[in-house]
């Protein structure tokens, strides 16, 4: 069996997002150009394809740290804020985003509400587990190393 902590990180979520885009149910806000991640940036994202890999980053914790809820998460994905000579200090980011992105994923069946609040459906298990499946058999053709986690 394949764990999904044992695939590398950014490709998992690549291989993610590009499958979350295959998906038609799927669909962009029209909001997506103007927000920055929380008070702690300065801009907004450079990828165009923010939405689909935060989107399948939010599936991943899920799967590793749920349930969890909305404040939790929005600490995981905070930063330091530069308060110009005073010290950095921590700040959480966007509770709006990570709000969405639970809706998201509730509405395509990725995830669901419980009373300690969001875990990961069966649909989000499979779709994580097969995707690194898949993944872990393609760079075990490159590299000899992953062959031992098939």
């Amino acid at each position: 069996m394949v764990n999904v902590e044992r695939v590398p990180v950014n490709l998992l979520l690549n291989k993610v997002a590009q499958k979350l885009k295959e998906d038609k149910r799927v669909e962009v806000p029209e909001w997506v150009n103007f927000l920055k991640a929380g008070i702690h940036t300065e801009k907004a994202w450079e990828n165009d394809d923010w939405y689909v890999v935060r989107l399948a980053s939010t599936l991943r914790k899920l799967y590793l740290k749920g349930p969890i809820g909305i404040s939790k998460l929005s600490a995981e994905y905070g930063g330091r804020v530069d308060r110009g000579s005073k010290p950095y200090h921590p700040a959480k980011g966007s509770r709006y985003i990570i709000r969405n992105m639970f809706q998201t994923l509730e509405e395509l069946g990725y995830a669901k509400k419980d009373k300690s609040g969001r875990v990961i459906s069966p649909q989000g298990i499979s779709l994580l587990e097969k995707t690194s499946k898949e993944l872990i058999a393609e760079l075990s053709k490159e590299n000899e190393i992953y062959k031992k986690f098939i």
